[in-house]
């Protein structure tokens, strides 16, 4: 038996507004609504030299109160040039205890998930 990963959930307070924030942070264009408020952000084709997973934001009542236990890590070309775009979008930097002289930038969206920008695949 194998599996196969088809994408992340995230719990959010205000799914339309984190999922905007992704879908503009990672280009892609595909959207779609769950049954239950969920917003679905998965690329179109061609938006994405991998796999099609897509990210889904989810509704529920209370906000974020610590450090994620899961993040997403982002490669980028020019980490310094994305992590400048995150932060028009919205993103902002984070300490989690990171240190200094890190390959990676700690960010976190517009409701507060952490997520780092990685120079180094």
């Amino acid at each position: 038996m194998a599996l196969t990963f088809t994408g992340v959930v995230v719990d959010s307070a205000d799914p339309a507004r984190v999922a905007d924030f992704w879908a503009a942070a990672l280009g892609w264009s595909g959207r779609s609504s769950g049954e239950r408020g969920e917003v679905i952000i998965e690329p179109a084709e061609g938006e994405t030299r991998y796999g099609p997973p897509s990210i889904v934001f989810q509704p529920v009542p209370e906000p974020k109160s610590v450090k994620n236990r899961v993040h997403l890590d982002l490669y980028a070309d020019d980490q310094g040039a994305e992590v400048t775009r995150l932060e028009t979008l919205g993103a902002r930097r984070v300490d989690v205890g990171q240190g200094d002289g890190r390959s990676f930038v700690v960010l976190a969206d517009v409701e507060g998930n952490e997520f780092c920008v990685l120079s180094e695949w």
